[in-house]
C-alpha cells in the first residue's frame, strides 16, 4: 500500500515561512518604514535649530533673537571710546561672571573687542 502524500507546499509558501520565521522583512515592512523615517526627518526639519532659536533677554524679559555676544558687543559700543568695565557690563547685561569672562575671551580671540585697561574694554 502506498503511503498517502500531503497537499504539496508551494514554494511562494515556504518562502514566506523563512521570512518569518528568520525576522527577514517584507517589501511591505520596508515601505512603512520608510515612510516614518520621512515623517520624522519632516519634523526636524520643522523644529528649528539650536543656533537659530529666539533667546530671552533677562534685563527685558522679551525674545531677542541676539546671541549673549551680541548683547555684550552692543554694551560695549554703547560705552563709545570711554570703554566699560567688567562691572558695568554685568550690571547692563545680567549674565554671570564665568559666562561673562568666558564671552570677552572669546570677543577678544577674534578681535571684536580690545582691552583698554584691566577691566575695560572698548571695540576694536
Amino acid at each position: 500500500m502506498q503511503k498517502k502524500r500531503g497537499k504539496p507546499v508551494s514554494f511562494d509558501a515556504m518562502v514566506k515561512f523563512f521570512m518569518r520565521q528568520y525576522n527577514i522583512p517584507t517589501k511591505q515592512d520596508v515601505t512603512n518604514l520608510m515612510i516614518k523615517i520621512d515623517r520624522l526627518e519632516a519634523l526636524i526639519r520643522s523644529i528649528p535649530a539650536p543656533g537659530k532659536s529666539k533667546r530671552s533677554d533677562r534685563k527685558t524679559g522679551f525674545n531677542s533673537p541676539l546671541t549673549a555676544s551680541d548683547i555684550v558687543l552692543g554694551v560695549i559700543k554703547k560705552s563709545g571710546q570711554g570703554g566699560v568695565d567688567f562691572a558695568e557690563m554685568q550690571a547692563e547685561t545680567g549674565f554671570e561672571e564665568k559666562k561673562l569672562r568666558n564671552i570677552i575671551f572669546r570677543l577678544k580671540h577674534i578681535e571684536k573687542i580690545e582691552r583698554k585697561s584691566r577691566g575695560v574694554y572698548i571695540v576694536s
